[in-house]
């Protein structure tokens, strides 16, 4: 039988794969415009393909808990913002 902390890195493995396929689709649709150019401009200035990827999907997960939390719809313009800032992450919602 899986123990406990198996089924927590499944779900925080999954929980990033997902993530990370959502900033693609962005990237590829182009919606947001924030997420291209934010991944070209990340890319310009030297940063691997993977951890722009884990960058975006942290801004990603971030707004994604504040929905949870605050009961809201997906903030767009906040979530743009905080993308084009990249690479400094933004600050954890409370």
């Amino acid at each position: 039988m899986s123990e406990p902390n198996d089924i927590d890195n499944d779900e925080e493995e999954f929980t990033e794969t997902t993530l990370i396929e959502a900033i693609e689709n962005q990237i590829e649709s182009d919606n947001p415009p924030a997420a291209k150019a934010t991944f070209n401009k990340l890319t310009l200035v030297g940063y691997e393909r993977e951890e722009i990827l884990n960058l975006m999907a942290h801004v990603l997960a971030v707004e994604i808990d504040a929905i949870l939390e605050e009961d809201r719809a997906f903030n767009t313009e906040w979530y743009e913002a905080a993308l084009r800032a990249l690479p400094e992450l933004p600050p954890e919602k409370k």
